[in-house]
C-alpha cells in the first residue's frame, strides 16, 4: 500500500516530515487511511482525522511540549528522528488490519 498510495517509503518519509513540520502551532502529523488509500495529513490542536472519516495509523505530536526540551526550536530534527527510529509499524499494521 505504501508503494502504490504514497510512492514508496522514501516518498512517505519526505511527505510525512514536510506535512508534520509545516503544521503551524500545536498539532499533529498523521498517516491515515482515507477511502481505502494511505494519506499523509496534519491537524491542528485537538482536531482528529476520525472526524473526517479517516482512520489513523500513526501520528506525531508537534506541540512544543513534545520536542522542546530535547530539540528546542528544531522541530524538523525531532520529526526526522521520530520517523527514522520510533514509528511503530507493527502497531500501524494492526490498526490497518482492523479495517
Amino acid at each position: 500500500m505504501i508503494d502504490s498510495d504514497v510512492g514508496g517509503y522514501d516518498n512517505f518519509k519526505k511527505a510525512f516530515a514536510a506535512t508534520t513540520v509545516s503544521q503551524f502551532g500545536s498539532g499533529w502529523g498523521w498517516l491515515v487511511v482515507d477511502r481505502g488509500k494511505l494519506k499523509v495529513v496534519k491537524t491542528g490542536n485537538a482536531e482528529l482525522p476520525v472526524t473526517k472519516g479517516q482512520k489513523p495509523l500513526v501520528t506525531i505530536d508537534v506541540r512544543e511540549h513534545a520536542y522542546y526540551l530535547d530539540y528546542q526550536n528544531r522541530r524538523a530534527d525531532c520529526v526526522d528522528t521520530l520517523i527514522d527510529t520510533l514509528l511503530n509499524w507493527d502497531f500501524a499494521a494492526e490498526n490497518l488490519a482492523r479495517g
